[in-house]
């Protein structure tokens, strides 16, 4: 009788467990410096006008316990992409809240992002 050597068999199913397990854990968000740069009014030191107040909104209905977490890199990406459009140098004093109202018994969260296009002169 044959003996079959197990060894390569468990290897390859504790490879493919352990790729199943850590697949996600390589697809970290970093800190992303590739946007138009966010200043508090302290931070201006440079003369520049305002080229508008930026609004950006979003209403969830249901639950958002998974939006949750990303609700401010949401908000600042939003105002960076409209504050892009308008040809702005940076963005001045953001914000980003929320408010949850409900409609008989589904909740509603509205979030809303906000902040400051300038241009540097």
């Amino acid at each position: 009788m044959k003996s079959v050597n197990k060894l390569p068999i468990l290897f390859i199913i504790l490879l493919l467990l352990s790729s199943l397990l850590n697949g996600c854990s390589h697809t970290s968000q970093s800190s992303r410096d590739d946007g138009l740069p966010i200043l508090s009014q302290d931070e201006l030191i440079r003369p520049y006008t305002k080229l508008g107040r930026i609004q950006v909104t979003r209403e969830t209905y249901g639950s958002d316990y998974s939006l949750s977490p990303g609700i401010k890199a949401w908000g600042l990406a939003a105002v960076r992409q409209e504050a892009e459009k308008m040809g702005a140098d940076a963005i001045m004093l953001p914000e980003v809240t929320g408010r949850t109202t409900t409609y008989g018994i589904i909740p509603s969260t509205e979030y809303r992002a906000t902040g400051f296009a300038i241009k540097f002169k």
